[in-house]
């Protein structure tokens, strides 16, 4: 007989990793470091890697630039770039306080990717200064993730960078949750046995993760005349007369007020809710923020996806006793995470391993469809609808589909096979576990001890 947690148990595993975070990060004095990559066998070796036998790999580089990435790591390596403005649940906190979390992104890219990547936290909020800062980075790094930036110039950043940039540059906050939201998403259908383009979507929040998870539901067949989205003015429709004298400066959310709700449902929340099949939160830190008698207006079956960080809007088990039949949240320590992290270390290793020029939406469903049909091989259920950190496999997996994709569209500047790209991405996501696993076998990594 399996024991019943109490809800004072599931509060107090909630609350843990922020009781650990403290100790950890202070025990380590952060999470990254740089080691070297190649063999040092005497010190006669620094006149090969350094002067004066390092002036031929640059003399090779000025002479042909395609041998840039042959002679030197930049392939591999990216900037974690932010102004720190909208920082997890805690908003805008500044660059110095936003730099744990920079760091720990680039752990999970080196972990869970291979991917070599580096905290930039700019001290700026200015968004030309910002376009300007990472083109000035270019030489340095093969492609940019961009996080944590404010609405809505974080929509003006990427469009910009994009246009004009020459690497690829993907926001995680749009790109990276829309992708597994809809990996979640597909299976969770599978579920409750509901097709995408007959289901009524929710979709709370109008920020950068709402808008890029409706663009990717909408490519994949979502039907946008029974999709409502909501803000903290209530549900867009198109006599919002505030939008609508600022449509220049909030041109997506005015977009979805005409091309969405198509029976201009009008109110908040609690409205849009009724008979909704699916509710996707991207809002503010929780909990609270959603009731369990809002969640009980939603049709039989209903999806909850409840992604505000650190805390989601409703206690998953409270909206589960509300009625809902599956809840994903953004978080590690409960069922069904729905977070970027299993999307953007693979979905890198993909673009990078490929030379891709850019990241396009077409890829983002690639690797959405990977995670998804990944999860389902090996068995999906109510509390298990996409893949884990756990399992390398499924990174591995979606890595290729996401190059394979890179390749098919002509965006691509390696071409490779499937089975070669196979092999080069299990190798490097294979190979920075088990560095971690080295260093710490070695002594280099302080076992972790928190209690």
């Amino acid at each position: 007989m399996v024991e019943k947690v109490t809800k004072d148990e599931l509060l107090a595993k909630a609350k843990k990793p922020a009781e650990d975070a403290m100790k950890l990060h202070a025990f380590y004095h952060g999470k990254m470091q740089t080691v070297p990559k190649c063999q040092v066998r005497g010190y006669n070796d620094f006149a090969i890697y350094y002067t004066p036998g390092v002036s031929e790999p640059c003399l090779a580089i000025k002479a042909d630039m395609s041998k840039f990435d042959e002679l030197t790591n930049r392939w591999n390596t990216i900037a974690v770039v932010s102004d720190c403005t909208r920082v997890l649940g805690l908003g805008d906190i500044g660059p110095k306080a936003g730099y744990p979390v920079m760091e720990g992104k680039c752990l999970l890219f080196k972990y869970l990717g291979g991917v070599d990547a580096m905290p930039i936290c700019l001290d700026t909020k200015d968004p030309d200064e910002i376009i300007q800062a990472v083109k000035w980075l270019e030489p340095s790094f093969a492609a940019i993730n961009l996080e944590d930036i404010a609405n809505p110039k974080c929509f003006y950043i990427l469009d910009r960078l994009r246009a004009e940039a020459g690497i690829p540059v993907w926001h995680d906050d749009q790109q990276g949750t829309a992708t597994v939201m809809l990996a979640g998403l597909i299976n969770a259908l599978k579920i409750v046995g509901k097709k995408i383009s007959d289901v009524s979507v929710v979709l709370n929040g109008a920020g950068a993760a709402s808008v890029a998870c409706a663009r990717l539901l909408f490519a994949y067949g979502a039907n946008p005349k029974v999709t409502m989205m909501v803000d903290s003015k209530g549900i867009l429709h198109p006599g919002r007369k505030d939008l609508e004298e600022k449509k220049e400066k909030y041109a997506d959310k005015w977009r979805f007020c005409t091309t969405t709700n198509a029976e201009a449902r009008v109110g908040g929340l609690t409205e849009a809710l009724k008979n909704a099949d699916v509710l996707i939160s991207y809002s503010k830190s929780g909990p609270g923020v959603i009731t369990p008698e809002q969640i009980k207006l939603m049709a039989r079956d209903a999806i909850c996806f409840v992604c505000a960080n650190p805390i989601p809007e409703i206690w998953p088990w409270e909206a589960k006793e509300a009625g809902a039949k599956i809840v994903g949240t953004g978080r590690s320590d409960f069922p069904n995470q729905v977070n970027n992290s299993i999307g953007f270390p693979a979905i890198f290793r993909g673009v990078l391993d490929v030379g891709a020029k850019t990241i396009t939406d077409d890829m983002c469903i690639v690797a959405a469809e990977s995670l998804a049909e990944y999860a389902e091989e090996r068995g999906i259920s109510e509390e298990s609808i996409a893949p884990t950190m756990g399992e390398p496999e499924a990174f591995v997996r979606e890595a290729v589909a996401v190059g394979m994709e890179a390749q098919k569209e002509g965006i691509a500047l390696i071409q490779i096979t499937e089975e070669e790209l196979r092999h080069k991405a299990k190798s490097m996501i294979n190979s920075a576990r088990e560095a971690h696993d080295a260093l710490i076998k070695a002594g280099c990594i302080a076992p972790a001890v928190t209690d």
